[in-house]
């Protein structure tokens, strides 16, 4: 899929340092519990390239269009542990330092919203720590709403861990077609 100034597409080999580097790279994953090790980012490629066989649909990879360059990911995503919205369909992305600041994670998740609404999903959710000021800001600039009595404890993180605390946006295939 592409958007004006980006490609969404499927993983590569290629994408694998590039990953590796922005997940551990401490800034990108300030809202995570830790940064990743190279074996870990290689695995949760497999898992996004899992995702598309299982549910038609994942985290694409991101590049500039022309340029080439890889400056992370934006996409679709089962959710996959216990919540009190699941089943649902989350949005997300995480995307390199250097690729902060040009409203390319705003451009790809709107692309992905399309692909979604297009598929038949008639609600996307998106979440994130509470602290995570950059991400939401996405979610509010492609539409989606929160209501503070969605937000829950993420049961993957740690008891008393400061990221326990997470928001949840979410938007409809009437809102997007309306917004």
């Amino acid at each position: 899929m592409r958007t004006e100034r980006l490609v969404m597409r499927r993983w590569t080999d290629g994408d694998r340092e590039p990953f590796a580097a922005l997940n551990a790279d401490p800034e990108v994953m300030r809202h995570f519990p830790a940064p990743l090790t190279r074996a870990e980012s290689d695995a949760l490629i497999a898992s996004f390239e899992a995702r598309f066989e299982e549910d038609g649909f994942g985290f694409w990879a991101l590049e500039t269009a022309g340029a080439g360059e890889f400056v992370g990911f934006t996409g679709l995503s089962a959710v996959r542990f216990p919540a009190p919205f699941a089943p649902a369909v989350e949005i997300g992305w995480r995307l390199a330092r250097s690729a902060w600041g040009h409203g390319y994670a705003t451009e790809a998740a709107r692309r992905a919203l399309r692909f979604a609404f297009d598929g038949g999903l008639d609600e996307v959710v998106s979440f994130t720590a509470a602290a995570n000021a950059r991400s939401r800001a996405v979610m509010e600039r492609i539409g989606m709403t929160r209501d503070p009595a969605d937000d829950f404890d993420h049961p993957l993180v740690a008891d008393g861990h400061h990221l326990k605390r997470h928001v949840l946006y979410r938007i409809t295939a009437a809102a997007e077609r309306t917004g």
